[in-house]
């Protein structure tokens, strides 16, 4: 994020915060970034995606850690939250169960859309979003790749036998 940006107060602000959700009004985040949200804001829900990779007002958020959690249009209200930084992961054997909610985890942690984990992992985009939606698990050889992926990204794991 460029310093000069609008949104530099909204990512310092979030940077200092402790708190896992943090809850603003859309006047509070105007008084903070001393400007007028944009009026897509207000009606807009694509406005406030974590997956707006790029956009200024979503860097902002994401570069502190957090993510939108919840949006209220009519209280003009903003949840954001602090997604876990461990995970606890069940084992079998010494090696990681990867399910869905893992494997997006892992993504999130990385700030990438199910097309860009899928270019990372060699992958379809398609494979990706089953795994995801529970469709299948991955198999044993995609689950220790996805544990070395996990290492490299310094995603981090606590074990819980299965």
């Amino acid at each position: 994020m460029k310093g000069g940006s609008k949104y530099q107060p909204l990512l310092e602000y979030l940077q200092e915060s402790d708190r896992v959700e943090v809850t603003l009004t859309f006047a509070e985040l105007e008084t903070l970034m001393g400007a007028l949200l944009p009026e897509s804001a207000r009606h807009n829900r694509a406005w406030w995606s974590n997956r707006s990779k790029g956009a200024l007002q979503a860097s902002a958020w994401m570069n502190a850690g957090y993510l939108v959690k919840s949006l209220n249009f009519l209280d003009e209200q903003v949840i954001f939250y602090k997604p876990s930084q461990v995970y606890t992961v069940p084992r079998v054997d010494d090696e990681i169960q990867w399910n869905g909610e893992l494997v997006k985890a892992l993504r999130s942690h990385m700030k990438l859309t199910q097309v860009g984990f899928a270019q990372e992992l060699r992958i379809r985009q398609q494979t990706v979003s089953e795994w995801e939606k529970g469709v299948y698990e991955p198999s044993r050889a995609s689950s220790n790749y996805l544990t070395l992926v996990a290492e490299k990204a310094k995603f981090k794991l606590e074990s819980e036998d299965a």
